[in-house]
């Protein structure tokens, strides 16, 4: 990410050296920090680094000295943006570390990392248990197949309740929650854990910062607490797993060693996911964690070929872990520093990745060679000479790579899926102040889309205005003040804007004839298509159901372009249009007189009419909304709400406050943070996750289009 580098020396942990190459693998951990906003990933992290001696301070975020949270944004409002990358060593095993933000507006970050990571460490807090947030990112690593442990935090605060927190992140996560620690006291009472696994008690020195954890007997008044939780958890796992299972038939005393096998083969398998416990801020339970982490995660030899595609014949393709194998890799993110120019983050499934070797990008069809090789240590980077099967690094130098290519070797080509990411929420106008910004600001406005799939920059040909569109009022903030900070660029901004969309609710058909002269030479094209809806979130479909005799294949490429860029401006007001289906039903060409321009403009043409005849209605966005409140506030909350065209989904009591699932309109929740703040005398707090979209009430609607 953009800010000063600093280029260090290899670290002596980047990797095991001198290790065959599947040993080597199998002693690489790839995962990823996620969580609930301020559920305390990033200090959970600065602990590992300490921990494991990757760096010699504890740094804290409310101090603003995290080494994760790096960016100027993030130390001022002490919370994660951007996912920062680092490695460090654990019991001769080396962890490649991703903390990634807790903030729905940053949800690129979860969703690109958990693309190219091996498992996966939930943090939740122990008062608040499974969040809203947790589920959305718990979500992202199922759709990705990674397997996760869940370390239940802040175990030292008032009402925190380990069996409560368990118990929430089972239900709302809907995921096997098994606990493999029990906590030692609670609140201020909170010294460490027991070691359900070894039988142990571990607690943790506060004169050493926890460096250095004892183990040792049971608390007596914990045992038989202890060996109750044990059978249950021997008995849960013996349900996944056959060989333990067979092994508890025989003797129901299993032995930890064997216990803790079989725990790890039902968590890689996704079957499974042990929750352990502690508090970070006291430094109490992360050496255990990155124990767990060790034990129970899955090197990239547990995973499954990832899978992909010849972009040639389209034929399936897979690549498995392995040194020796034809290069494979992955650009999970794209990020543009100041210094060093554009950097390529990439993951290496199969072969190595050398400085200077060029790679093969399927997508383009073009080679491309990195420059530069680096490791990744939050803002600082290690010079490397190669990154190996198995490992995440950055390249510099790449031109044309972007988030979701692949790099592989240009004899064996293979493109690996892409990733989907979800549409923006929020728009506002942009526009530099002077002339002399006008053509830094378009240049920084594509730099910064290059780097964030969920930034888009559009332009309105109506006022003439620039129109950039995100997550969410922080997402656009953020970007706007970097702008200012790193690139030096002054632009005024309107006032954030909802980001409505099109659809369609019936299926229609209209043909188009395109016949017209232009500069003396005849061009002609006729074309009909089909609209019809599809299921909310499943996107725009462009197709063609006529042979290349009706539709030549020397025109196909420019209908398809056509059709693509009619859908970019809808019917109603010139929203983009989302979930309709597009098919090419009928065409005819004249040998002579067909065109590329004269197919792409019939395209439009059509799809103008039959969308117009399709019942066109308009989108807004709705925001899932979690509130806590306290009991007395409740009527209050409510009220408003309903004020708001919100809609109480689900109520539940949490102690003497109460928690608000709601779907309500982002369009209507500009400055609900204040206005809640106001009504509870800021006591509740709020959550906002994209939902859905759905069609505006008719009064609304036009409303808007009458704007």
């Amino acid at each position: 990410m953009p800010a000063p580098m600093t280029m260090n020396p290899p670290a002596s942990n980047s990797a095991p050296q001198g290790v065959p190459g599947a040993e080597r693998m199998r002693r690489i951990r790839n995962i990823g920090i996620m969580a609930h906003i301020d559920a305390g990933k990033t200090t959970t992290t600065e602990r590992m680094l300490y921990y494991s001696g990757r760096v010699h301070r504890i740094g804290e975020v409310d101090e603003g000295s995290a080494t994760m949270d790096w960016m100027d944004q993030e130390r001022e409002r002490g919370i994660t943006i951007t996912s920062a990358a680092t490695t460090c060593a654990w019991r001769d095993s080396m962890i490649n570390i991703i903390d990634t933000p807790g903030h729905v507006d940053f949800t690129v970050e979860v969703e690109r990392s958990l693309r190219v990571l091996d498992g996966a460490g939930g943090v939740f807090c122990g008062v608040a248990g499974g969040q809203p947030q947790s589920e959305t990112v718990w979500r992202q690593a199922r759709r990705y197949k990674v397997p996760g442990l869940a370390y239940v935090n802040k175990m030292d605060r008032r009402g925190a309740d380990f069996a409560a927190a368990v118990a929430s992140i089972r239900d709302r996560l809907k995921i096997n929650a098994v606990p493999v620690q029990l906590p030692v006291g609670a609140e201020d009472r909170f010294e460490g854990a027991v070691d359900l696994v070894a039988m142990e008690g571990v607690t943790f020195q506060t004169d050493d910062l926890g460096a250095a954890p004892v183990r040792g007997e049971i608390p007596a008044g914990l045992r038989a607490e202890a060996e109750a939780a044990r059978h249950h958890l021997v008995e849960a796992v013996a349900e996944l797993d056959e060989t333990l299972f067979e092994t508890y038939l025989e003797n129901s005393d299993v032995g930890a060693d064997a216990l803790r096998a079989a725990i790890r083969r039902a968590t890689v398998k996704g079957a499974l996911v042990p929750v352990l416990c502690g508090t970070s801020l006291r430094n109490k339970g992360v050496q255990p964690l990155l124990d767990a982490v060790v034990d129970y995660l899955p090197s990239p030899l547990e995973v499954p070929p990832v899978r992909g595609f010849h972009p040639r014949t389209e034929a399936e393709e897979t690549r498995a872990a392995d040194e020796s194998a034809p290069l494979c890799a992955l650009a999970f993110k794209v990020a543009v520093d100041t210094f060093l120019g554009k950097m390529t983050f990439v993951r290496v499934y199969s072969g190595a990745l050398k400085k200077g070797v060029a790679v093969f990008n399927p997508r383009t069809g073009k080679r491309e060679r990195p420059l530069r090789i680096v490791r990744l240590h939050a803002n600082q980077r290690e010079e490397a000479d190669t990154i190996r099967c198995g490992d995440i690094g950055a390249l510099v130098g790449l031109k044309e790579a972007t988030t979701g290519d692949t790099l592989c070797a240009e004899g064996h080509p293979v493109a690996l899926e892409r990733m989907e990411f979800p549409e923006p929420v929020i728009s506002m106008a942009i526009e530099p102040r002077s002339t002399a910004d006008r053509d830094r600001l378009a240049e920084v406005l594509d730099l910064l889309q290059q780097e964030d799939p969920t930034f888009r920059v559009t332009l309105n040909e109506e006022t003439g205005q620039t129109i950039v569109s995100g997550m969410g009022e922080l997402h656009l903030e953020i970007l706007k003040d970097r702008m200012l900070r790193e690139f030096k660029v002054q632009a005024n901004a309107g006032r954030p804007m909802v980001a409505y969309h099109e659809t369609v609710t019936e299926t229609a058909r209209a043909r188009h004839v395109f016949d017209r002269e232009f500069g003396g030479k005849k061009q002609f094209a006729d074309i009909e298509v089909e609209v019809a809806p599809l299921a909310r979130g499943e996107g725009n479909r462009v197709g063609i159901a006529v042979s290349p005799e009706v539709l030549p294949k020397a025109f196909r490429a420019a209908v398809t372009d056509g059709l693509r860029d009619g859908l970019a401006t809808g019917a109603l007001g010139h929203f983009p249009m989302m979930d309709v289906r597009v098919t090419v039903t009928g065409a005819s060409a004249h040998p002579a007189e067909s065109t590329d321009v004269a197919f792409r403009s019939a395209a439009v043409l059509a799809l103008r009419e039959a969308l117009a005849q399709a019942g066109p209605v308009l989108l807004e966005p709705i925001m899932a909304l979690d509130v806590v409140t306290p009991e007395a506030c409740l009527g209050d909350v409510l009220g408003d709400l309903n004020s708001r065209r919100g809609q109480v989904k689900n109520m539940k009591a949490r102690g003497d406050e109460q928690e608000i699932d709601a779907d309500v309109p982002l369009a209507e929740l500009f400055g609900y943070a204040t206005r809640l703040r106001s009504l509870s005398k800021g006591r509740a707090a709020c959550t906002l996750t994209p939902s859905t979209f759905h069609p505006v009430p008719e009064t609304e609607a036009n409303q808007i289009l009458s704007r």
